[in-house]
């Protein structure tokens, strides 16, 4: 049987580096080579993008962040430079070649290059995570693991995803949205909206980014300006959420496309105050899985969780993060990640596993669903009857 080649990207351009780095080094180590063969593609900090002759090997995430921080862009960077396009004396990741299809009037599409046959974006964060990458991957007429365009970029933006999860009735914190221009020119009135509307404790967040970049906890109007910098540093829009009391962090893993399925759900204990991402990747906050939750809470949140993944139109695989009152009993789906962390002590392969998937066979699955969701978009008609 044929080997499927599957190309791994991973890096990236976003503050989500080297957390991409610890994924692909599980994905790479995990994938079963009776069926296929990883090819890594690294995408540097600046923006080029290579194929280095070793793919990450760390297995452990602190190690791998630790590791990549001592690194220069450049130093031990051993591989060839690759283009997305042809280049006179350069590799090409993506050629397109046309042959006469089974259909008449339509053309097969296949990449030549590298002879990819499948692509898994192993990339957190802006650039990769955002519907950038799968534009590319779209042009390239390539099939490749994960939401489409349109679901990887609301899943990116959370005000945008706080827009669909309101359409479809989900149950969220109260919120605002603040433009960083509207910050520096009027810190006092955004603040009065503020402490109006939502009052104090709040976190305050970068639109689009992840792993916890960014994120601070204002527990007074006086903390308000720095966690608001902080944020702005790295987006121009910027999320305000409503603290929930005596919050518990419980996640649920969706796999699928059109009829997905969740997961038993887990909950994180973070060993800092919230869960930022130090406690995510550095000092392995413990974790419960499956989460102590009644059967009815259960329920609730697996429902709530392939809603939420539907309300964006996602595909292929994604975490929805809830947050559940101690003393209120409420339950609020926070956000979703259409490409969660895939590190050894990330929570979607974990709950996965505890469903009765091991990591090996979810990547079995991965590689299918980016096959099958191919081959339905191969049936769409692209001309006028």
């Amino acid at each position: 049987m044929k080997k499927l080649r599957i190309g791994v990207i991973y890096g990236g351009r976003s503050s989500e580096h080297e957390v991409s780095l610890a994924s692909a080094a599980s994905v790479i180590g995990n994938l079963d080579r009776t069926r296929y063969e990883p090819v890594p593609i690294r995408v540097e900090r600046d923006g080029r993008w290579t194929i280095p002759d070793r793919p990450p090997t760390a297995v452990v995430a602190a190690e791998v962040i630790a590791k990549s921080r001592q690194e220069s862009s450049r130093a031990g960077r051993a591989g060839r430079e690759a283009y997305l396009v042809p280049h006179a004396g350069e590799e090409t990741l993506f050629t397109l070649e046309r042959t006469a299809g089974d259909t008449p009037g339509r053309e097969n599409a296949y990449i030549a290059g590298l002879g990819l046959d499948v692509i898994f974006p192993v990339l957190h964060g802006p650039y990769g995570e955002d519907g950038t990458v799968q534009g590319l991957l779209e042009l390239a007429d390539v099939p490749y693991i994960g939401s489409g365009v349109l679901a990887s970029s609301v899943g990116m933006d959370k005000a945008m995803m706080k827009v669909c999860f309101a359409a479809r009735q989900l149950p969220m914190v109260a919120h605002l949205v603040v433009m960083r221009g509207d910050w520096e020119a009027s810190p006092g009135a955004v603040a009065a909206v503020v402490e109006e509307r939502l009052g104090y404790p709040v976190f305050v967040k970068p639109a689009n980014l992840g792993s916890s970049v960014g994120i601070s906890k204002a527990k007074t109007p006086g903390d308000l300006g720095a966690a608001m910098a902080l944020a702005a540093e790295f987006d121009r829009k910027i999320v305000v959420e409503a603290a929930v009391p005596e919050a518990r962090e419980i996640e649920c893993s969706v796999l699928g496309n059109d009829r997905p399925e969740a997961s038993v759900p887990g909950e994180i204990l973070p060993s800092r105050e919230f869960y930022d991402y130090e406690a995510k990747y550095l000092e392995e906050s413990p974790v419960l899985v499956p989460a102590a939750l009644d059967e009815a809470q259960t329920a609730e949140v697996r429902r709530l969780a392939v809603e939420a993944f539907l309300a964006i139109d996602a595909a292929g695989f994604a975490r929805v993060d809830f947050l559940l009152s101690r003393s209120t009993g409420r339950l609020y789906v926070n956000e979703i990640n259409t490409i969660p962390g895939f590190t050894t002590i990330s929570m979607f392969p974990k709950l996965w596993e505890a469903s009765g998937l091991d990591y090996p066979a979810l990547l079995d699955r991965l590689v299918q669903l980016a096959i099958e969701r191919h081959s339905w978009k191969q049936g769409s008609r692209t001309t006028a009857p």
